[in-house]
């Protein structure tokens, strides 16, 4: 049991360090889901997606994107993209921060709320019943978060169209060759382990 200890402390420690950081260039797994993803539609056409955690912005995914679409572009062999279609989605919610941050799960207050606050027996309905499954009492002046911080986290996603030979002049169309070279200082890869 001493020797499990320390291992499974440095685990914790491990994937907490992972969960800090952004979201990598890599392709996506079903356990993150976090990464980049491709569905081919036709031959020369494709669904590419990236999707980042909180900590990547908007930028770093849609640039993460287009540097797939020309990546996968050069390894089916295709000169050029056309990006038929683009967005940009992104998914933000609430959560709380600080040391009093609320859980309905663990009331810091238990032995004092217990006898002054909603939960006392002086303070209850004897008539009323509460709902099936509800989690008890909610005071929303006692105990309840102070501060709160947004999370966004970003999915663009894009159809191309791969094509040969040399670019056509309009603006939907990517050399594949010049995207990889121009972007390839932004991409950051995971760290080896």
């Amino acid at each position: 049991m001493t020797r499990f200890l320390p291992i499974s402390a440095l685990a914790g420690l491990v994937l907490l360090g992972a969960c800090a950081t952004a979201t990598p260039y890599q392709a996506a797994t079903p356990d993150s889901n976090r990464g980049y993803s491709e569905q081919q539609i036709e031959s020369n056409r494709f669904q590419v997606q990236f999707s980042g955690n909180s900590l990547t912005d908007r930028k770093t995914v849609e640039t993460y994107l287009l540097y797939r679409a020309a990546e996968l572009t050069r390894l089916n062999g295709y000169d050029h993209f056309r990006v038929v279609r683009r967005e940009t989605d992104s998914e933000s919610r609430l959560v709380p921060v600080g040391s009093s941050a609320y859980s309905p799960f663990y009331d810091h207050f238990h032995l004092h709320y217990a006898y002054y606050g909603p939960h006392a027996a002086y303070y209850r309905n004897p008539f009323h019943r509460p709902r099936v499954g509800a989690l008890g009492y909610y005071d929303p002046y006692w105990g309840g978060p102070s501060e709160y911080r947004e999370r966004t986290r970003y999915v663009a996603s894009a159809e191309i169209l791969m094509g040969k030979g040399e670019k056509p002049a309009d603006a939907a169309y990517f050399d594949a060759e010049q995207v990889v070279f121009n972007l390839s200082g932004n991409i950051v890869r995971p760290q080896e382990r």
